[in-house]
């Protein structure tokens, strides 16, 4: 007896179209890179730098020929990732809207309002994100907002898109993007701030300055991937580090009598508020 076997093509995400950056800095080579690293030809990229020594080095990072100016080569991308600074989006604008109708856009600039994104361009298909630094080494923690003419088959190539840069949080609201720029997309600053702080302490301790980077940095990245895997929330994994009269309680004690978690919280809603300012700024015509 004959057995007919049929093998089934394996299933995965489609292939994802040309994608054009318009900007080619760290954020553009961050996801650039992580691309090309799981097999994405040099090729299937178009990028729009006015900069020449940023041309320059992409092509010596990726062999990529960026261009100064967009151009008809833009039709040809499914996706446009914009990675502009703020203050320059709405002028890049005007010359890629010839050339990109059909595309998809997806905005890392901070604070730019997808109102503003989608008059600009002319199109309803605007996603915006909010990465932040570690994304370069493929650690990144980024938010993301659609508006509603996105489409279900484009959050899953956004999703695609950015997947090499890091971890990715989608969020229901617009001015929620606000809350994630004063924590994750600032965050990394608050993180090396106290880093820095450690460092000095320890130094003045009697450490030397790297051993004492060293233990910082070790500290920060243990007490991170513990709090990630764990299924207790952080303040229970604390109070199991905090013994009553032991070392740990004397610091956070100390902590606590200057109103540090306040004056930190404080910190981080002046963020949110300067990136509701940048929106209302930079997403005038």
């Amino acid at each position: 007896m004959t057995i007919a076997v049929t093998f089934l093509p394996r299933t995965g995400p489609a292939p994802l179209p040309p994608v054009a950056f318009i900007g080619g800095g760290n954020m553009a080579s961050a996801i650039i890179g992580g691309l090309i690293q799981q097999g994405t030809p040099a090729d299937a990229f178009e990028v729009v730098e006015p900069f020449e020594e940023a041309r320059k080095k992409l092509a010596q990072s990726f062999g990529i020929v960026a261009r100064a100016e967009a151009s008809e080569a833009l039709s040809r991308c499914g996706v446009v990732v914009w990675a502009v600074k703020p203050q320059t989006f709405a002028e890049a604008a005007r010359p890629v809207r010839t050339f990109a109708a059909d595309a998809l856009h997806l905005s890392v600039a901070a604070g730019i309002p997808s109102d503003s994104i989608a008059r600009w361009l002319g199109t309803e298909r605007v996603v915006r994100a909010m990465p932040n630094t570690p994304a370069l080494v493929g650690k990144g923690m980024t938010g993301l907002y659609a508006r509603p003419g996105v489409e279900g088959s484009d959050r899953s190539m956004v999703g695609q898109l950015l997947a090499p840069t890091g971890e990715l949080l989608w969020v229901d609201t617009e001015p929620a993007l606000d809350a994630v720029t004063a924590m994750s997309g600032s965050g990394p600053a608050y993180v090396f701030y106290f880093i820095e702080a450690m460092t000095e302490a320890g130094v003045e301790m009697g450490l030397s300055p790297e051993q004492a980077q060293r233990l910082a940095i070790g500290t920060f990245t243990g007490a991170s991937a513990l709090a990630h895997s764990a299924t207790e929330p952080p303040s229970v994994l604390r109070e199991r580090v905090t013994s009553k009269g032991g070392t740990t309680y004397a610091a956070i004690t100390s902590l606590q009598a200057t109103d540090v978690k306040s004056q930190f919280k404080t910190a981080i809603r002046a963020a949110q508020k300067r990136a509701a300012e940048l929106g209302e700024e930079f997403g005038r015509d």
